[in-house]
């Protein structure tokens, strides 16, 4: 059995091919639990509405963009927010909740956080 490893992928024309380098879907309400992920070895719970996902692989460095979803069951939640609190090469903190006159730290049923570089 052979391995390839590859620290870029390159296109057709030259340009560098940006990869996802982590993500997790995962439950933030309750117990903390993971669904399904990449590159994530665990979740810490750092309390209400805010998360450290740590990685399996370091990543090179901390220069990467993160996105996310976020979702509830429950009805009526206006202005969900999830914004990066830390970003380190072996983890990412993310905070989670909404705003209305004041934001508010929220735990959602449903999250997805994307680590790309």
């Amino acid at each position: 059995m052979s391995t390839l490893k590859a620290d870029h992928w390159v296109n057709p024309d030259g340009t560098e091919n940006y990869k996802c380098r982590a993500w997790a879907s995962f439950k933030g309400d309750g117990v903390v639990a993971i669904r399904a992920s990449g590159n994530i070895t665990s979740i810490t719970d750092n309390g209400v509405g805010d998360y450290t996902l740590n990685f399996t692989t370091a990543l090179a460095d901390a220069l990467y963009a993160v996105s996310g979803n976020i979702g509830s069951a429950s009805a009526g939640l206006p202005g969900h927010a999830m914004s990066i609190y830390t970003a380190t090469t072996t983890s990412v903190r993310v905070a989670t909740g909404y705003v209305t006159s004041v934001s508010v730290y929220y735990d959602y049923d449903v999250l997805s956080v994307h680590v790309f570089r």
